[in-house]
C-alpha cells in the first residue's frame, strides 16, 4: 500500500500512501534522531468561509475566524484536555491556522506510535458544547485584541486589506471580536464534517520510529472509523478586479516611528502544475533577493541614505488562489522609501542587480540554507504540512533551485511587477496625520 520514494542526493526515503478513506500519509523514518514529529493538516483555513457543507447543495457563509476557533476547540474533549494526554505520553503538542490550512502537531522522544494514534483520534473526533464554545469566545477575543495592538500585524493586514478589499484574505485569521460571537457548536460540527474529512487531510510523521509498526497502526486506526464518501469541496470567493485595489491608505497607532508596506498583488494566472508553481515561487523569492537582498547595491544605497534600516523585510507568498509580494519596514521618510522601492521594481528590466553571476551566488546561498534546514525535524514536519503543491514535496526543492535560470527571473518580473497591482499602507505615530 505504501509507495517508497528515494532521494539519493539527500539520503532520504519517503513512504507514502492514500488510504481507502482518502487520507494521505507520508512517513519519513530517520533512525539517527531522538525525536519524532507528527503533523496532521487539513486544507481548511481562514479564507474558506463560504462553501457547500457536506451532504448539502447550497452555499453557506460562516462567521470569520471559525477555522481558527475550531482549531482551539478540538483540543478540548468531554473527558479532559488533549494537551494533558500528550504530556502524559511524553509529548508536547501545538496547532496553528493559516489562510488555507490548519495543522496539528506533536513532538516526542518516546511512545511515537501512541502519540500518532492520539493525534489521529483527537483531530477526527470532535466534541463541542454551546457552553464550552461561549467560554472560548472570551479567550479568543483577548487574542484578537492582542494582535490588534501589534503594529507589525496591523501593517501586514493593512496591506492585505488594500490588495484584497473584498476577499476574506484581508480578514484576521482569528476573525474579529464581533464575528466570533456568532459561532455556534453546530457551526463547528458542520465545518469539521466538511473540511476534516480524511480525503481533505494529510498526515506526516518524521523521526525515530518503527516503519512497519507505524504503517500498521495508522492503517488500522483509519479502517476502524466510518466516514461519509469523499466529495470535492466547493468553495466560493468574491470576484475582484484591479479597480478594487486600494492604492494608498494609512492609520495612526502608538508607534515611535512611521512604518510602510508596499504590496504587489498577483493578478496573472499562475502555472497549472505543482512543479511549475513551486518554480515560480522560488524564482519570485530570488527576484526579490536580487533587487533588495542585504548584498544588493539597492539595499546598500537605501541604507546609506537612511531610508531603510534592519527592520526592512520582503516576502513572497503563494498559496491556494492567491499570491503577492510584500516589502515593509520602519522609515523616518516612509513616502520617500515607498517611492524608491517602487522605482526599483518598475525599472527592474534594466537593473544591474539581475545578472547571471548574482543569480548563481543567491542560488548557492539558498541551496545552503535549504540543506542546513533539513537537519531540523521540526522544520521538515512544518514545511511538509504547510507547503505542498500537488506531487511536489520539500525534497524536490534541490532540483527546483538548480533549475532556475535568469529567464525565469525575468518571466516572474514581467508577470508580477505591474504598477496597477501595487499599493501602499502607512502607519504613523499618533497625531502625525
Amino acid at each position: 500500500m505504501f509507495h517508497k520514494k528515494e532521494y539519493p542526493l539527500l539520503e532520504e526515503t519517503l513512504y507514502s500512501a492514500t488510504l481507502p478513506n482518502g487520507l494521505t500519509v507520508h512517513l519519513l523514518p530517520k533512525t539517527g534522531f531522538h525525536k519524532t514529529y507528527g503533523i496532521m493538516t487539513t486544507e481548511y483555513g481562514s479564507i474558506d468561509n463560504e462553501f457547500i457543507p457536506l451532504g448539502e447543495t447550497e452555499f453557506r457563509h460562516v462567521p470569520d475566524g471559525i477555522a481558527h476557533f475550531l482549531e482551539h476547540k478540538l483540543f478540548e474533549k468531554e473527558d479532559g484536555d488533549v494537551f494533558q494526554t500528550f504530556g502524559k505520553q511524553g509529548a508536547s503538542a501545538n496547532a496553528f491556522t493559516s489562510f488555507t490550512r490548519t495543522s496539528y502537531l506533536f513532538s516526542t522522544t518516546s511512545r511515537a506510535i501512541e502519540n500518532v494514534e492520539t493525534l489521529l483520534d483527537f483531530v477526527q473526533e470532535p466534541y463541542f458544547t454551546e457552553q464550552s464554545v461561549n467560554k472560548e469566545k472570551g479567550i479568543i477575543a483577548q487574542e484578537i485584541q492582542m494582535y490588534e495592538d501589534d503594529p507589525n500585524w496591523r501593517l501586514f493586514f493593512g496591506a492585505l486589506n488594500n490588495m484584497y478589499p473584498k476577499h476574506p484574505l484581508h480578514i484576521d485569521i482569528a476573525g474579529t471580536i464581533e464575528s466570533i460571537q456568532d459561532i455556534t457548536a453546530e457551526d463547528l460540527y458542520q465545518c469539521h464534517e466538511t473540511f476534516y474529512h480524511p480525503s481533505n487531510m494529510n498526515l506526516f510523521v518524521v523521526g525515530n520510529f518503527d516503519l512497519k509498526q507505524m504503517q500498521e497502526v495508522i492503517t488500522s486506526n483509519q479502517s476502524s472509523k466510518s466516514f461519509a464518501p469523499p466529495t470535492i469541496i466547493e468553495r466560493r470567493f468574491p470576484s475582484e478586479t484591479l479597480a478594487d485595489i486600494v492604492r494608498e491608505s494609512a492609520i495612526e497607532l502608538d508607534v515611535q516611528r512611521p512604518k510602510v508596506a508596499l504590496g504587489i498583488k498577483g493578478i496573472e494566472d499562475l502555472p497549472e502544475t505543482g512543479y511549475e508553481k513551486v518554480r515560480y515561487r522560488t524564482a519570485a523569492s530570488l527576484l526579490l533577493q536580487l533587487l533588495f537582498g542585504s548584498t544588493s547595491q539597492n539595499y546598500a544605497d537605501l541604507y546609506d541614505e537612511g531610508l531603510l534600516d534592519d527592520t526592512f523585510s520582503y516576502e513572497f507568498e503563494m498559496n491556494r488562489g492567491f499570491y503577492f509580494a510584500l516589502l515593509s519596514g520602519e522609515a523616518e521618510q516612509p513616502e520617500e522609501l515607498a517611492e524608491r522601492l517602487t522605482d526599483i521594481l518598475l525599472t527592474a528590466e534594466v537593473s544591474t542587480e539581475i545578472t547571471e553571476e548574482n543569480l548563481e551566488l543567491l542560488k548557492k546561498r539558498m541551496m545552503g540554507k535549504y540543506l542546513q534546514s533539513l537537519n531540523s525535524l521540526e522544520y521538515i514536519a512544518n514545511q511538509f504540512g504547510q507547503n505542498h503543491f500537488g506531487d511536489v514535496s520539500l525534497f524536490d526543492m534541490i532540483h527546483v533551485i538548480e533549475s532556475i535560470q535568469l529567464e525565469d527571473i525575468h518571466t516572474v518580473r514581467k508577470q508580477l511587477l505591474h504598477p496597477q497591482a501595487m499599493t501602499r499602507f502607512y502607519i504613523y505615530p499618533k497625531g502625525a496625520m
